[in-house]
Formats: C-alpha cells, structure tokens, sequence
C-alpha cells in the first residue's frame, strides 16, 4: 500500500494506426506502436508529499521510428479521473503524454488512461463528431486511496501544571492508529484516536509532539508545560491566618506548626500581600518594588515557605489583599497615575477609614494584582485566596475608567483571575463580607456571579461584627452559634449549584471578650459547630495576633 514508485507496462496497440497508414499508401505491413505507462501502484496509499509528485506518464515507441517522426502519435489518448476527463490537463511532448492530479480529496481514486478510435479517423465527417464514453478502449488503470490530512493532536492531560522533576503523563487524542512520539518516547493511538505516554520529566523550554499517521503524514505540536516546584491537596481544609511577620517570629510560628502536629488544621493560610500593601515574600515583581510595595519590615522567602509546608503534606494558602492599598494608591496619587486610586465624587483621592483604595476598573492596577498572584502560584502556593476585593463599605465613590456597575467588575477580576492560576493547578478563593450574600451592592460582592468563577467563597462571619436582630438574632455578639449558622445559610443559598464551596472565615481574638462575651474557647467552638451543623467542614480563623485557642478547634464529626 505504500510504494507509488513508477511502474512501466508495454502495451503493442496496431489497429487504429494501421488504416491510416495503409490509406496513406506508405507501407504494406502494419507498423506497431508500444506504449509504456508510468505510475502508482495499484491500491497504494498516497500522503500529503507524494500527492504533490503523484501523476501519470505514457511513451510511445514504433518499430518504424522514421514512419512515426513527425505523425500525432498520442493525440488519441484520453485521461479520465474518475468519470471526469482531464485530457485538456495532459502536457504531450511528442512521444510523451505526462498528466498529474494536483490536489485531491482524501478518499479512494482511479485514474484511467484510454484510446478514442475517432481520434484518428480519416474521414472528414469523423472529425467533431460527438464520442461516446463506451467507445473507449482502457489501455491501463490505476486506483489507489489519498490520505493527504495530517493526524491533529489535541492534547487533554496534564491539565495544569506538573511537578517539576518528576514523570510526566501525556494524553490526548490525534488520528486512529497514528504514532505519537514525544521526548523519545512513543504510542500508538487507538481505533477513537486516544494516546497516553510518560515522559521522564517536563523538559526546559518547549515539549515537542510528534504525530505520524498510517499514510506518513506528519503534524508536530510545541506545549510549554507549566511546571511547579511541588503541589499538596487537602479536601477540606481547616487552616489559622500567618501574617508575614507572624511568619518571621518563631514565639508565633512554632504555636502554629504545633496546631499541625496534633491533627488541628491541615492547611496555613499565609499572607502574601496585606492590608498595608506591601508584600511579605521576596518578589521580583518590578513594579512593587518601583512603588515600594516590595519593602515589607517582615520579608520571608516563599519557595523555602513552600517547601517546608509542603514536605510535611501541608497547603498553603496564600493571602493577597487586592484593592485596600495605601501604597499603591500614595504611589499613583503622587506620580499623576491617578486613575489608579478610587476618588471621591469630587475628584479626591479616596481614603474614608482607609488609607487608600486602589481602583479595580484600571488594567494596570488588576495586572499588577494578577502578576503577584501567578507569581505565588508558581512558586508552589496551592491557594490564592483574594480579600478585599470590593469597594469600601458605604462609600459614593468614582472609579475612573469603570464601564457598568462595580460588582460586575469584580466578577470579571474573579474570571481573569481564575484563567491565570488555574493553569498552575491552583486553586482560588475570595474573603467576601458577611453581608454580600443578600446584599450584593453594599460592597459590590455579587455572590452567585463570583462563584461561577472560585473554588471557595470565604465569608467573614464574626459574631462582633453583626448589629444586634441581623437574621432574626437579637445580640450576634452573646449568640455566636446562632448568628453564625443564619448568616452562613444565605451563603450555601447563595452559591448553590454554583463552582465554588463555602468555608467561612471564624473569629478567634480577644475582641469579643472585650465587648463582654465570656469565655474565648466556648466562642470559637460555637462557630466551628454552626458550620459543622449545616454541612461545612471548612474553616479558616482570623487573629490579626496570630495566637490561636487550640482547645476549641473541634473537627468533623
């Protein structure tokens, strides 16, 4: 089936040529003309590059070569395709008729070549008489099958990123029966196209995937694998806030690893940047350290952060405080890149009880906050988890550039933000307010819409913040059970049949004791049990002092 070598089959043809010479009176034997045909093999498979080469040739011969000098000795060849003839096509050069297809279709073809006997006929009223197909005589056929298509490889694993230095397994789907190679290693696909391989590791630089199909076409794809230095999954996490300098502190950390010893929390969540706008790891990321964001008083290195987190199977949350950022805001108000801060109506920098707000409607303020977040996640950190993104609460500001209203552009940062880190394997979350469940304009935080684009919404929803008779609960404050179970109902409400979990936010400080609740330990319980009654087994506690109540940290079940 492969070969289309030319093949040369001598054919004596003297009857039709015979009359006219005998008429002519030039001779009284009948001289004999042998052709010889050239071309593919019958039933051969034809490809993209031998279609290109692929035609047909046929030369003459007499055994009188000076009673054939001169005479029309192919004019009565015809070439058919199929049933369509493509005489006109043929290139003749004396003895010689040479005819090549050009491009056909992918399909199975036979070419025919024929002699017209009224090609050759004396009589006048012959020539332009109409020729019938069943005249023909077939002097030589070919028929043969083109496959000129080349094998796609469309490739579906690995979704995301992979390990850097370990295997690596390659899966898609291409053209029945065709070869994939790639590094060095070679499958072959099955009767539905599909392939899997393993490659020893993901390569520096580009990955290079060759496809071969059964007629020797050939289609090569280029994939950057996204690599990692490790990765850690937990189901359900259960995880404390670790500010930078709480990380720094060794009287802070240790309590925490602590927590991970004894089966408390799986997972820390780590701050990447905070409230202050500055970022705690040391980032290459230029333009924080242009506005001085990359100056934080407690700086750690985030892959040897990664690394010791994840050689004991822990996650890392990663924390980065979005929109509330007095530095980039300063930044920009001062530099005339005011288009960056949220103003007030009047045309002010905005800073309410902040100390600036960065506008989200700006591509370069949500750039700079994407850039960071792909950063951690190549680094290895296994969630980004986003705060503050929202506006101020109660604030009639200006956001400079917005088109629409603010929650929509949040959404739309939660759907970029996803198409960066997922392709790190990573997933992301959002601390929303407690309110944004049933009212999604006070802080521009439209739940539902948020969570087709997260993995986890994450509401803060701390006893002390409530006013008292919120969700029916007369004092939130002395009924943390109460207030906790109702406010997290409107969440699961809120984000069902959507993407994205809920696992809320707990408090865990000595503000509440110091507004009168009684015991810390009984308060942190209470909340972790109102998410575990309704089905929650998630949660993430907040002291802004990083000391945590180890006794209260209930689990599942």
């Amino acid at each position: 089936m492969r070969s289309i070598l030319p093949v040369r089959r001598p054919v004596l043809l003297g009857g039709l040529l015979a009359a006219a010479v005998f008429a002519a009176g030039c001779s009284e034997s009948e001289p004999q003309r042998e052709l010889s045909f050239s071309g593919p093999e019958d039933e051969a498979l034809i490809n993209a590059d031998e279609l290109e080469a692929l035609g047909v040739e046929v030369t003459a011969r007499w055994d009188d070569e000076e009673l054939a000098d001169g005479d029309p000795e192919l004019d009565d060849l015809r070439v058919l395709l199929g049933d369509e003839d493509r005489t006109e096509e043929a290139q003749r050069d004396g003895s010689q008729l040479v005819w090549a297809p050009g491009e056909l279709e992918d399909g199975q073809h036979t070419i025919q070549l024929a002699s017209d006997p009224t090609a050759l006929a004396e009589d006048d009223d012959a020539e332009g008489s109409e020729r019938s197909d069943e005249e023909l005589e077939v002097l030589e056929s070919w028929t043969f099958t083109v496959d000129a298509t080349p094998p796609e490889i469309e490739l579906t694993e690995p979704d995301g990123a992979v390990i850097a230095g370990k295997e690596v397994t390659l899966a898609g789907t291409t053209k029945p029966g065709a070869t994939v190679e790639a590094d060095g290693e070679t499958t072959e696909a099955d009767g539905d196209g599909a392939f899997s391989l393993t490659i020893s590791q993901a390569p520096d630089g580009p990955l290079d995937l060759v496809a071969t199909d059964a007629a020797g076409n050939t289609s090569d794809d280029s994939v950057e694998l996204v690599t990692v230095p490790s990765r850690v999954e937990v189901d359900e996490f259960r995880t404390v806030h670790v500010s930078f300098c709480g990380w720094a502190s060794p009287s802070l950390k240790d309590p925490v690893m602590e927590l991970i010893d004894d089966g408390l929390i799986n997972a820390i969540q780590l701050d990447l940047k905070d409230e202050s706008g500055t970022i705690g790891y040391h980032t290459t990321n230029e333009f924080a350290h242009e506005t001085g964001a990359a100056d934080a008083p407690c700086n750690f290195d985030l892959e040897e952060a990664v690394a010791e987190l994840h050689e004991q199977e822990i996650p890392v949350i990663g924390r980065i405080v979005a929109f509330a950022d007095p530095v980039l805001a300063n930044w920009a108000w001062d530099n005339d890149e005011r288009e960056m801060v949220m103003q007030t109506e009047d045309g002010g920098m905005y800073t309410g009880r902040y100390a600036g707000f960065s506008n989200f409607a700006n591509e370069d303020v949500v750039t700079y906050n994407l850039d960071l977040a792909e950063e951690a996640a190549a680094a290895g950190v296994d969630h980004i988890l986003w705060d503050y993104i929202r506006k101020p609460d109660g604030a009639d500001a200006r956001f400079p550039g917005l088109e629409g209203e603010p929650g929509d552009a949040i959404v739309d940062f939660t759907r970029r933000a996803d198409e960066r880190v997922s392709a790190y394997g990573a997933l992301h979350g959002a601390s929303v307010y407690g309110v944004s469940a049933d009212r999604p304009t006070e802080v521009a935080q439209d739940i539902p819409g948020m969570s087709d684009h997260l993995d986890y919404i994450a509401p803060m929803v701390y006893p002390s913040h409530w006013g008292p008779g919120e969700y029916d609960v007369a004092d939130p404050l002395m009924q943390p059970y109460d207030i906790t179970f109702a406010s997290l109902e409107k969440f699961l409400e809120a984000t069902e049949g959507k993407r994205a979990r809920v696992a809320p936010w707990l408090e865990d400080s000595n503000y509440p004791i110091s507004l009168g609740y009684s015991d810390r330990a009984s308060y942190v319980e209470a909340q972790i049990q109102a998410a575990y009654d309704l089905g929650i087994n998630e949660w993430l506690l907040w002291d802004s002092a990083v000391r945590y109540t180890d006794s209260a940290m209930i689990q599942p079940g």
